[in-house]
């Protein structure tokens, strides 16, 4: 009996190169008690070993992490903080909430970097939390998480398909198949709430785009996709002799169109309904933006938005795409993991690498693909394409 069990194991590894096999054992060695013990003894081992401990579990902890960055959003905290550090009952005073769990979140942020104790005791904005003052659009994007939590609650009920009601689904009502929500896309109100939620956090993205490239050197910029104008308007600060068309959804252009009566400027922007899916999309632009779009989308649907885009342009137009991709440089997790499951949860799309949307746009006669430099890929990475 023991040699028969040595031969089946010895087949088992033989379907595994030695590379393989030295992984996995590796594996099994790291995942050894006696080894881990092993190892907490030895100087140079056991600062690798403290280091993965700790990052394992603030992977654990993470969700814990996310509500206390939740809660000083909900509290204005960093804003309050903006002018310099406060002692703890002047904090109490502008937030009204209770000393002793006041004390207990402060301390808390304190240790993930998003405050620092200064001086007598006072309470000052950490590297983490100083990004966040005034900044309405990551604020508005901490916010809306309550809604992806809701769908993560059971991770096996999502991943399964059997979780029959989720809360992000709802709230982005264009990937719904759902004949009732596909009408209600006509009506501002039904849209105002996750349009309202892009048009804020769009600066995340937007400003990355414009440093990536000069839209002074178009004529005429159709964002499709656009929103409220919002990344229109930021282009307009650049190169303000771009003409500008939006083409959204009937009912977001609606609260486009509304939007654009505050700013003379704005009133020049050419607003077009429809579903780019379905119809055409106005010709007349050299430039045709998709910022933050195409990864809402399977790939039958992206190919068929190329394929409008690309009829759309002229002979040498562009097409200029940005958004969060899969495999990020320096931040890997960011595809795969976040949007991956938010994807999942909002029930369309997927993240893509630069090499699978670039493999898309050749496939409906795009060409030169180059990839810009942006300052944070984890932003948005930026593509440029040409007909």
């Amino acid at each position: 009996m023991p040699q028969a069990r040595t031969t089946l194991i010895e087949q088992d590894q033989s379907e595994y190169g030695l590379w393989d096999r030295l992984f996995i054992y590796k594996d099994k060695l790291i995942a050894n008690s006696r080894f881990q013990n092993t190892v907490a003894k030895i100087p140079f081992l056991r600062r690798i070993a403290k280091k993965r401990a700790n990052q394992l579990f603030d992977v654990m902890a993470g969700f814990v992490y996310s509500q206390i960055l939740l809660a000083c959003i909900r509290l204005n905290l960093f804003n309050h903080l903006k002018n310099g550090p406060l002692t703890l009952e002047a904090i109490k005073n502008k937030c009204g909430l209770e000393q002793a769990p006041l004390k207990q979140l402060l301390d808390a942020a304190v240790s993930i970097d998003l405050l620092e104790i200064r001086s007598n005791q006072k309470f000052g904005l950490g590297k983490l939390g100083a990004p966040l003052v005034e900044n309405s659009a990551l604020a508005a994007m901490i916010e809306h998480h309550t809604v992806l939590y809701e769908d993560l609650r059971d991770p096996l009920l999502l991943l399964s398909g059997k979780l029959k009601s989720k809360k992000l689904e709802k709230f982005w009502p264009y990937v719904s198949n759902d004949l009732e929500d596909q009408e209600s896309l006509k009506d501002r109100d039904r849209v105002k709430g996750y349009s309202d939620l892009m048009s804020t956090s769009l600066p995340l993205v937007a400003d990355q785009v414009v440093s990536a490239y000069d839209f002074s050197r178009h004529r005429c910029l159709l964002d499709v996709g656009g929103g409220q104008g919002t990344f229109l308007k930021r282009v307009h600060l650049q190169s303000p002799r771009l003409e500008r068309m939006l083409f959204d959804l009937p009912g977001v252009v609606n609260l486009a169109a509304e939007n654009f009566l505050a700013n003379s400027e704005d009133q020049s922007i050419k607003v077009f309904g429809g579903d780019f899916f379905k119809d055409d999309l106005p010709s007349g632009a050299d430039l045709i933006t998709l910022i933050r779009v195409i990864f809402d989308h399977d790939d039958e649907r992206v190919k068929i938005l190329l394929k409008s885009i690309f009829k759309a342009l002229p002979a040498g137009g562009k097409l200029l795409i940005a958004e969060p991709m899969a495999e990020t440089p320096e931040h890997p997790p960011m595809g795969h993991a976040y949007f991956g499951f938010y994807l999942m949860a909002m029930g369309r799309g997927r993240p893509r690498t630069v090499e699978e949307i670039s493999h898309l746009a050749l496939h409906v006669g795009f060409k030169n693909i180059d990839i810009l430099h942006s300052d944070m890929p984890i932003n948005a990475q930026v593509l440029l394409l040409s007909t």
